[in-house]
Parts: C-alpha cells; structure tokens; sequence
C-alpha cells in the first residue's frame, strides 16, 4: 500500500502581507485581477453578534449555511511581472477611514468584492440557496470511474434515481458519457439513448433533473424530456452551439473548470495559483454567458476538482473554497469519491471513500458552499444534519 503524499507534494502558498499597510504593496495589481476571499467563517449566535457589532459580515446574505458570517478577509492579487501575492485583513480593518489609505482603483476592486460576498443569492431552479442541496448522481455509463456500469440500463438507472429521491436528493444529475480522465468522447446519439429515457421516467414522477452534458444536441433532447437544469463540464466551451441552447432554453446552469477536456487533462497541468486561476476562468466564463444574454443569476459555479488538476491544485483549491463567493454565484462541489481521496488513503477504491468524501463535503459546507453533488445521499444528508445543529447551537 502506499504512504499518503509526503509534504513536498502539497501545494506552496503565495507569500501573504500584514493588514491594511499590506494593501499598499499590492496596489499596482490590475483591478481585475484582485479578489477578496473570506476567511474567520462562523455562525450562530457569536456569529450574529460579531455582525451587529461590525467585527463580521454576512456570507452571501447569510443565506449559504445557518448563519456564516466571515470576520476576516484574504487580499490575493495577480502581480504585473508575474506571481501571486496576498494581505489578510480584518473586516473590522477595512472600514472606510481604513480604505481611505487604500490607492484607488485597487480600493474601489475591495468594495466591490465584499459586495459580491455579502448580496444573497437569488432562488435557483425553484430552490432557495438557504439551506444545502444534494444533487445525487445517475451515470448511465459503462465507464465512469465510480459507479461505471452499474446502472447503464434504463430500469437500474430510473431505479437509482428513484432510491436517491427517497433518500432525500433535492436534484437528480444524469450523465450518459464520462469525463473521468483519459475517457473517451460519446456520440451525442449515444448519450441520448442513454439518458433520455431515464430522464423522462424521472421527471414524470416529479423529479428535479440536471443534465451532465458538453453537447448541445444532448442538451436540447434532455430539456425536451424533462431535465431542468444544464451541468456542463466544460462551462459551455465543448460545443460552439451549448451558448445558444442555454440562452434560448432559460434553464438554471452549472458552470465548471476544466483544463482541456477528459483525454488529455491529466497530462502536466500547471497552475500559477490554481484557486485564483480557476475563479478568473469562472469570472470570464460568466462574463461571456453575460453577453450572450444569460443572467449570472441562472449560473452556479463548479471549481471542477479533479479536472485538469493534480493532488496539490485540489488540495488548494479546496482550502480557498470560499474565493468563489467571490464571483456573486452559488457554488457546487463536487468531491464525492474522487482520486484525491485515495491518495490520501492508501490508493482506497472509489467505492471505500465515503468517510473521505463526508469530510470533503463537511468542509465545503462549513465555506459556505450550497450544492453538493454526491454518490452517497442518505449518508451526507445525516452528516449535514449533525453539522447544522452544532452550528446552530453554538
């Protein structure tokens, strides 16, 4: 069996200033290329006292997790010659007699920043971003890395999407290609045999469904049969026609990273500071949705681990989770099972890696995440459970 990854195989951090006179170092970074990521995060009643007190603000209007609020703030920025660097300063810190000192526009980023970590989130798919949504998996594939063939017909996956429901899923996500790494593409054709059957049997007993697609036919026939939300890995990049099904079709969607696509994204993938690249893809992502006429309102936000990303940029990635409140959209994640748990764990099968799948998900839950998509949703739904009523006594 193998050792978990020694020290030199986790990611390096950025080197971080001191407080507001940190700001000043920092100043010549392009606006956009400065981001606001919260840290401090709390709840309960301390947490709703710091906030009276405006020692904390509200996470995306409180409404993310019972209560979070954040008392600190990390600075990172993209600096002119290259490389990353960071201030930490605390909410109490950056009041405006503070901020005053701060050069313009860089100050003028900041606000705008804690803006898009403080608003609510707007109702998505029929559901209020207020309490955490399970979104179980149906792959009607016979090669997905986990549960690859166990429900390639019809009849076993309309089954399984049915335990999920009784199990307490709020969506249903059904796939009919994989996007393990190295997998193969799938004729739209295909996938449509696959999934569209499932997903008419579904939603007619009443049933949330997303589709897990990069192909606009697929899109198109699924929405046709019911499925309500579009999940694409490729945050609308795979297919030149996806923008324009999203956009006719209104639906809510799921925005993903991915570097390159399944065959070839484990092949060397490198990084600057993964979190801050992805968050900025995410950011042109939206922006180009935005002037194809779809509001950032139907989009929620996938840092995509495991997709074109090796064990130290999803470890980063995963501990600045909270950076993505930063684009004002709800956030998914996506760790059930993945390969980083295994790596941890003496190469654990996919199937042995619930206990680290619950821990990546209570931590997800704790950055204030909103959706999880999960193999396993009676056993997260009982662990959310336990979380939420700590965190609410506290």
């Amino acid at each position: 069996m193998s050792a978990p990854p020694g020290e030199e195989n986790f990611p390096r951090k950025p080197p971080i200033l001191s407080g507001v006179s940190g700001l000043k170092a920092l100043a010549t970074a392009e606006p956009g290329h400065v981001w606001v990521r919260p840290l401090g995060l709390f709840s309960g009643e301390a947490g709703s006292a710091a906030a009276a007190d405006g020692a904390a603000l509200p996470l995306a209007g409180q409404g993310s997790a019972p209560g979070l609020v954040f008392s600190e703030v990390e600075i990172l920025v993209r600096l002119p010659h290259g490389g990353v660097a960071g201030t930490v300063v605390t909410v109490a810190g950056l009041d405006a007699a503070a901020m005053r000192d701060v050069p313009f526009p860089l100050g003028r980023r900041i606000e705008e920043q804690l803006d898009a970590l403080t608003r609510p989130r707007a109702a998505w798919a029929g559901f209020e971003l207020d309490r955490p949504l399970l979104m179980g998996i149906v792959n009607v594939t016979p090669d997905s890395f986990s549960d690859g063939g166990d429900f390639l017909s019809a009849e076993s996956a309309i089954a399984q999407g049915s335990a999920l429901l009784e199990a307490g899923a709020d969506i249903l996500d059904i796939g009919g290609e994989s996007t393990r790494p190295g997998a193969e593409p799938v004729a739209p054709e295909e996938e449509i045999r696959r999934v569209e059957p499932v997903i008419r049997a579904l939603a007619e007993r009443g049933a949330v469904i997303s589709i897990d697609t990069r192909h606009a036919r697929v899109m198109e026939a699924a929405l046709a049969a019911g499925a309500r939300i579009i999940n694409d890995v490729s945050a609308l990049t795979g297919d030149p026609d996806s923008i324009g099904v999203a956009q006719r079709s209104e639906a809510p969607l799921v925005l993903m990273h991915m570097k390159g696509d399944p065959r070839t994204m484990q092949d060397n993938p490198s990084y600057e500071l993964a979190s801050l690249d992805v968050v900025e893809h995410l950011a042109h992502r939206i922006g180009i949705c935005a002037g194809a006429g779809i509001r950032a309102e139907r989009i929620i936000v996938d840092p995509g681990i495991g997709f074109g990303k090796d064990f130290p940029h999803n470890i980063e990635i995963l501990a600045r989770l909270a950076l993505l409140h930063a684009l004002g959209c709800g956030i998914l994640l996506g760790v059930s099972r993945k390969s980083l748990i295994g790596q941890l764990d003496q190469n654990a099968p996919p199937k042995a890696r619930l206990p680290g799948s619950l821990a990546a998900a209570i931590h997800g839950l704790g950055q204030g995440v909103q959706i999880f998509r999960v193999h396993d949703v009676a056993e997260t739904r009982q662990a959310f459970a336990v979380w939420r009523a700590v965190t609410r006594g506290a």
